[in-house]
């Protein structure tokens, strides 16, 4: 097993411009949470007054709900708060919980990013794909088919794989149990919001969003990253991708700086909200041009879905 090769900050910066960088802000990370929370009920009373803009409302929604997963991402790397105490708990009660399991399996990413062991590795490895592949995975986010293969395909496999005569209670159980947050964040939200005749809010400004746009959001997240880098890569500097976004490109696609990939790669304990900096360090030192970057989301996508199309076979010619 070979580690991915690390960057020396040292290398490309002086201690006068690395150390504002690491400082983890008591109040910056959370000012974030509160963000992502406040644009989300921001949304839905807006999705309520007037119906015409739900739509819209589950695109902004469905990226503050990445946005939270991405703020989640910096407490498992322990740079949300400089308390850790607190770095852990808002990670895990305020941002979608699961924060120990994922900083577990998250922190093997970083340790082998693009080689062999890299658990993220199967995420990244089929492309280039077809641009029609492209459109079929696009078209299972925003129908729900991925949440609903994510969130319920093992509970299906369990109930297929169920010998005759065996109880279905507790299978059934079991779900419950393993869904009992999700649940229970349900049931306290239609029962707070019933009494206004409001009943519906959970499933259309929490359940939609998250069973569609978030699915493609985060896709597109994951293809921007680490789609098309060569597997074992050496080049610590080329692990992921940085890819520009504009004004419409982080309200909707990529919150909270996650577009700044290669240089979390580099310097993976930075908080998110310091990436930036180091980008314009980075670049005014010549540094960015041997770096991995995309110049936008667009170019992004129409590289991972640049393998040709296979020719359809010759239909057969009549017989004489």
């Amino acid at each position: 097993m070979s580690a991915a090769a690390r960057v020396d900050p040292k290398s490309y910066f002086t201690p006068e411009e690395w150390t504002p960088l690491t400082v983890r802000s008591s109040w910056k990370g959370l000012a974030l949470v509160a963000h992502a929370w406040a644009v989300i009920f921001a949304a839905a009373a807006v999705g309520v007054v007037w119906p015409l803009t739900i739509p819209l409302m589950v695109m902004i929604i469905g990226a503050r709900q990445l946005g939270l997963a991405i703020l989640m991402h910096d407490a498992a790397h322990g740079a949300l708060h400089p308390n850790m105490k607190v770095n852990d708990w808002v990670g895990e009660h305020l941002t979608g919980g699961g924060l120990v399991r994922y900083r577990n399996y998250h922190l093997q990413h970083h340790k082998f990013a693009q080689q062999a062991e890299d658990p993220d590795l199967v995420l990244s490895a089929p492309f280039p794909i077809t641009a029609l592949s492209l459109r079929r995975k696009i078209a299972r986010d925003l129908t729900g088919r991925t949440w609903f293969k994510l969130r319920f395909g093992d509970f299906m496999a369990r109930l297929r794989a169920r010998k005759p005569g065996q109880p279905l209670l507790p299978i059934i159980g079991e779900e419950i149990r393993r869904k009992r947050r999700m649940l229970a964040w349900a049931a306290a939200t239609i029962a707070l919001t019933a009494p206004f005749g409001l009943w519906w809010a959970w499933f259309v400004f929490w359940l939609l969003p998250q069973a569609t746009w978030f699915q493609m959001v985060t896709r597109l997240r994951n293809i921007a990253e680490h789609a098309c880098v060569a597997r074992d890569e050496p080049d610590p500097l080329r692990h992921a991708r940085t890819t520009y976004a504009g004004l419409l490109e982080r309200a909707f696609i990529a919150p909270y700086y996650v577009n700044y990939h290669c240089e979390h790669h580099m310097f993976m304990h930075l908080p998110c909200y310091s990436l930036p900096r180091a980008n314009r360090l980075l670049r005014a030192k010549g540094v960015t041009e041997r770096m991995l970057t995309a110049p936008g989301y667009l170019q992004v996508l129409k590289m991972a879905a640049s393998r040709p199309a296979a020719p359809r076979p010759a239909a057969p010619r009549p017989a004489a």
